[in-house]
């Protein structure tokens, strides 16, 4: 009998792990809820003003300022956010369907014997 009453805790544990995640996930999608931040775009300090003989740094600057252009840090780092969620929510749907599935064994009296 404690099997079964374990059995179904263990089944609705697995299935509000499962709803939660996918819940939060929905809403990430539609706005509502930001990423969690995991990595941030560090801004960049303005340099002091630079000698004209130092062209060397002022042509990694350009190619700094145009790279930033075709590519913003803002969207590398959201991209990042994104797939840390995307593996944290596999993970987590990964691991409530492990509990439930141990529930459902208990219920059916197949575990632990």
């Amino acid at each position: 009998m404690t099997n079964k009453i374990f059995g179904y805790v263990l089944l609705i544990l697995g299935i509000a792990i499962i709803a939660w995640t996918l819940w939060q996930s929905y809403f990430i999608f539609i706005g509502k809820a930001s990423l969690p931040l995991v990595f941030i775009t560090q801004i960049p300090t303005q340099a002091s003003v630079s000698n004209a003989s130092d062209v060397q740094k002022q042509i990694g600057d350009a190619v700094k300022q145009q790279m930033g252009q075709i590519l913003p840090p803002e969207t590398i780092t959201k991209t990042l956010n994104l797939l840390s969620w995307s593996m944290l929510a596999f993970i987590l749907i990964l691991g409530g369907s492990a509990i439930s599935g141990i529930g459902v064994k208990l219920i059916n009296g197949t575990g632990g014997k």
